[in-house]
């Protein structure tokens, strides 16, 4: 499916992983429309080709009127890539007692219910295109995350969250092959992203060591080449790609 002359929208996409995708979605050819919450759009880059749409993923007003604002751009929407997410590390019994319910219900509606309604929303509209010769009019891309399979002491949460939208590919992928859309998910390793901006270098080249090869962080280049290869590769549905240097997590 081409990029060139269409509409894209990426969740979290003022900083790290969305951010590049958005940059390099732009780059391509497509308007992308960059979705995330007006603190992180405050000290956002300003990039050709990308508007900042400030959103709340888990507020469904906020995402149709948003995906309106998207589908409208003159051109097709045929991406949406899904990058928005919180990753706070709490254990179920900890010294403070037993794992937040509040903040466990949080991270379970931001990261998989605010995929699922960006999604679905978008779909709708990518829908009403006029498919190309092969009857194709998009692809969604979510992002999971290693920690669906391998999570860590402290990842209750952020794993459950994410294994969620592991599970919710196929079926997804299955809902939408009559619109001509399809969906993949991508579960990246350790990524070099503004979430680890606060540790030391000590701490990030000690998460590098664990990688078998290449011995070091990814980039949020590489996710965004990825997300790209899977758009331009018409074949690829219904399956998440682990991007982890073939990294298997430890307990801790």
């Amino acid at each position: 499916m081409q990029i060139k002359d269409t509409a894209a929208i990426v969740t979290g996409g003022a900083s790290g992983l969305g951010a590049a995708t958005a940059a390099r979605l732009a780059a391509g050819g497509a308007k992308v429309f960059a979705f995330d919450l007006p603190a992180s759009i405050e000290g956002a880059p300003q990039v050709d080709g990308v508007e900042y749409v400030a959103v709340d993923v888990t507020d469904p007003e906020q995402v149709q009127a948003a995906v309106d604002t998207a589908a409208g751009a003159g051109v097709p929407l045929r991406t949406v890539v899904n990058c928005a997410g919180i990753g706070p590390s709490t254990r179920i019994l900890g010294k403070k007692g037993p794992h937040d319910l509040a903040l466990y219900a949080k991270v379970i509606q931001v990261n998989l219910v605010g995929s699922f309604n960006v999604l679905t929303l978008a779909a709708e509209k990518i829908a009403a295109t006029e498919g190309d010769e092969h009857g194709q009019r998009g692809v969604i891309i979510n992002t999971a995350s290693i920690a669906a399979y391998d999570g860590q002491v402290g990842q209750a949460a952020y794993s459950s969250s994410k294994g969620g939208i592991v599970g919710l590919t196929l079926p997804a992928a299955r809902d939408l092959a009559q619109y001509g859309i399809r969906v993949m998910t991508i579960a990246p390793g350790i990524v070099e992203t503004p979430m680890l901006a606060t540790v030391s270098e000590e701490f990030r080249e000690s998460l590098a060591k664990g990688v078998p090869f290449p011995q070091r962080l990814a980039r949020p280049d590489e996710y965004a080449q990825l997300a790209q290869s899977i758009i331009e590769h018409d074949y690829l549905n219904g399956e998440v790609i682990r991007m982890d240097g073939s990294l298997r997590m430890a307990p801790r």
